[in-house]
């Protein structure tokens, strides 16, 4: 592998400043758009249901144990992003360690993820907006719908319309967004939990016990968990963007893991209780369409299940705009290291984003869209076009994003262990920056063969985002100019210590 100073000869300059952004984004700004990209109450509403068939009434534990999965995993994050803060997110974290070739791997992969989100979270806009129409006309044999491409495009319009836009107006509208979904969801969980759950089984403790599941059943269920936490690092792609990053990122991750971590076992375990523990609680709660409005609906009334379904349907397009936010942040860091088209490196000087490469984002996940209405595809499993499209490109970007969370717990290792980096962290908590990211590889690997292993056919989720992995590994393996270039790049951008 060539070394960073013959990169830089190879190659031609370091990137000009005009395409760097501005350092305005203070820390709240970072820490909203990484919870909106995890999507609380998304997460919340319709996530637990699948995990009753698996684990029954131990969903409580199996969110315990994917907090400390997720957190092995924000450590190795935390302990990068305060050394280096990049667009790229996980391209510069694993480049500037492991190497150009591994980060550009890690960075295709972790595009790949956000992309599919972009692409999900849009079409499940449209489903959400169906549905709150339908709850509003509740009674009538025949509620009137949207077309389900209606409702993408004018979401794809608005998306438009916000995601180029100043970051630190953004992160406002998305602090928002999930603030008043989060408010929802404590307040249900309090009035849960001071009625004493459903009767007859009450306040269940024994939903944090195991007692009647196997080990190989929790941690089945503990991949959907796991999930529910993608997205947590999302600000580190603001590093260029946020005021001290290097103390600002790694607070606005660990803020967002402590923030959604306390709120997802405490609401899950709201809602078990609330559904109840025996057999026909379990029940109802699988069958829950949206669970939240379900136990909004009997605990609070009808208008809070109208108010939760809302919250729902606003999270999902904030959900999108975040991910697209991301993503185009991406693009717009391959750009600039010539890695894609120079139109896309380019920052807007009137909202210091990178505003060409977000709607590029944008378009292709409504073109994305337009194609599945277009063809069919995917093949209808719940009888809703826009949920059957959520769950294929939701699940694919899933499973490339835990192969870049993978390489980034190598990148961790790797960073702790390798001597030309002593002289940047001084060899400081060395052995828990060994021990903890091998643990959080060791968790990403089991969840990477949990997702996969029982997929069937050639065009199944979980596959697709492998068929997204295998184009980046074999670019990365085969094109030594990108290595050369991403090295050169990543040397400049970081100053980064020479090989």
């Amino acid at each position: 592998m060539p070394t960073a100073e013959s990169a830089a000869t190879d190659t031609g300059p370091s990137p000009l400043p005009s395409r760097t952004p501005q350092r305005t984004l203070p820390l709240w700004a970072a820490l909203a758009l990484s919870v909106a990209t995890v999507g609380p109450t998304l997460a919340m509403a319709g996530n637990g249901q699948g995990l009753v068939g698996t684990v029954g009434k131990s969903i409580p534990l199996v969110f315990v144990i994917g907090l400390v999965g997720i957190s092995l995993v924000g450590y190795s994050f935390v302990r990068l992003t305060r050394y280096f803060s990049h667009a790229g997110s996980a391209y510069a974290l694993v480049g500037a360690t492991v190497g150009p070739r591994a980060g550009f791997f890690a960075g295709f992969a972790m595009l790949g993820a956000y992309l599919g989100f972009s692409i999900a979270t849009l079409a499940l806009t449209a489903a959400f907006t169906n549905s709150l129409l339908a709850e509003v006309q509740k009674g009538s044999p025949n509620p009137f719908q949207l077309p389900w491409l209606v409702p993408v495009a004018v979401a794809a319009v608005f998306s438009v319309m916000l995601t180029g836009r100043d970051a630190r107006l953004l992160a406002k509208i998305l602090l928002g967004i999930e603030g008043v979904g989060i408010v929802a969801m404590v307040v249900l969980a309090a009035v849960i939990l001071g009625r004493g759950g459903a009767k007859p089984t009450g306040v269940d403790w024994s939903t944090f016990s195991a007692s009647g599941v196997s080990m190989s059943e929790i941690l089945g269920g503990v991949v959907a968990a796991f999930l529910c936490w993608a997205g947590f690092e999302a600000c580190a792609s603001m590093g260029e963007e946020t005021t001290d990053p290097k103390r600002s990122i790694p607070r606005a991750i660990t803020g967002t893991l402590v923030l959604t971590g306390v709120l997802f076992v405490v609401v899950m375990f709201a809602q078990t209780i609330g559904f109840g523990t025996d057999k026909q609680g379990l029940a109802a709660f699988e069958r829950s369409a949206n669970t939240l409005g379900d136990l909004g609906d009997t605990y609070i009334g009808e208008w809070f299940s109208l108010l939760v379904i809302l919250t729902g349907l606003v999270g999902a397009f904030g959900c999108h705009m975040a991910t697209a936010v991301i993503s185009g942040r991406m693009v717009f860091a391959f750009s600039r290291d010539r890695l894609g088209p120079r139109l896309l490196a380019h920052i807007d000087p009137v909202t210091n984003s990178p505003r060409r490469a977000i709607w590029l984002v944008v378009a292709v996940s409504l073109a994305v869209n337009a194609l599945c209405a277009a063809t069919g595809w995917p093949p209808g499993t719940t009888g809703n076009r826009g949920i059957d499209g959520y769950f294929v490109f939701a699940v694919a970007g899933s499973v490339c994003l835990m192969t870049c969370y993978l390489f980034v717990e190598i990148a961790a290792i790797w960073f702790a262990g390798a001597p030309r980096f002593l002289p940047v962290h001084g060899g400081t908590s060395r052995l828990s920056g060994l021990v903890l990211p091998g643990a959080g590889a060791v968790v990403i690997v089991v969840v990477l063969w949990f997702s996969v292993k029982d997929s069937t056919g050639w065009v199944a989720a979980p596959i697709l985002g492998l068929y997204w992995c295998a184009i980046g590994l074999m670019v990365a393996l085969a094109a030594a100019p990108i290595a050369k270039r991403v090295g050169a790049a990543l040397s400049a951008e970081l100053n980064l210590p020479l090989r």
